[in-house]
């Protein structure tokens, strides 16, 4: 790992975006070892949730590494926003176990979308974001037009990225954008508490919440449909058996 460093604690692993010399800024390789990473730590039964954030206090992700793709021709543009989506940005959405991007700082551009990309947001109290694209020339291209208005609307995420405003920690909270606002001191702390809480529970239920929750923002499938198949899918789990016998005998389950 070149770019990135990896942290596995008590149930919470911290993946930290180590270029702190480019505000941490996203590059080819960057995404590459997330997704190598992540890949691994699912596989990690003791982990039960990620933490992603920057090296440093200044900069979450500043946003793309722009220089990788100034002369970049139509199709391979696309090649770029379509590789990026798959290995990193709806791998992160449609990943098995909660992840929750701890903002410290820029979060603009590409690093506002992997922020989208995770389960939860926590910003520090320094953080700025946005979405700057259009004052390039170009457009977000790892789902920052889709996940937006997803988060915050419609009208607000248009008025964002068209005139590529950039928003502080309490404006982001305001809009939904961001679960909590902490100060810098205590943005991982907060993040590995939830993850302390989310530990207590079912990861087989777990993921089959996120499947669910996510299938309601796919227009393409039914999301009560998809909720009754999971439903029905958990008990045939382990996790079930424990979770109803453990709660027949008046004890805390041991997931």
């Amino acid at each position: 790992m070149e770019n990135i460093l990896v942290d596995v604690q008590v149930n919470a692993a911290i993946i930290t975006i180590n270029r702190p010399k480019q505000l941490n800024a996203l590059n080819k390789r960057t995404i590459e070892e997330i997704n190598h990473a992540l890949s691994t730590l699912s596989k990690n039964r003791k982990v039960r949730g990620i933490i992603i954030t920057g090296a440093g206090d200044k900069a979450f992700v500043a946003g793309a590494d722009i220089k990788e793709f100034a002369h970049f021709s139509k199709e391979e543009g696309k090649e770029l926003a379509r590789s990026g989506q798959e290995k990193l940005f709806d791998f992160i959405e449609h990943y098995p176990k909660p992840i929750i991007a701890a903002v410290n700082g820029f979060a603009l551009g590409g690093g506002l979308e992997l922020a989208m990309a995770c389960h939860m947001r926590i910003a520090s109290e320094n953080a700025r974001m946005g979405l700057p694209e259009v004052s390039l020339g170009v457009i977000p291209g790892y789902g920052g037009t889709q996940r937006l208005p997803q988060l915050i609307g419609k009208g607000k995420a248009i008025e964002l990225i068209t005139t590529a405003k950039m928003i502080d920690a309490k404006e982001a909270l305001q809009y939904k954008l961001v679960n909590y606002v902490v100060s810098l001191d205590e943005l991982l702390p907060k993040a590995s508490e939830i993850i302390k809480s989310i530990s207590h529970n079912s990861p087989t239920a777990i993921t089959a919440a996120i499947k669910s929750i996510n299938v309601g923002f796919n227009h393409r499938e039914n999301g009560f449909e998809k909720e009754i198949n999971e439903f029905g899918n958990c008990f045939g789990s382990e996790d079930f058996v424990e979770g109803t016998t453990a709660f027949m005998e008046k004890r805390k389950p041991n997931f």
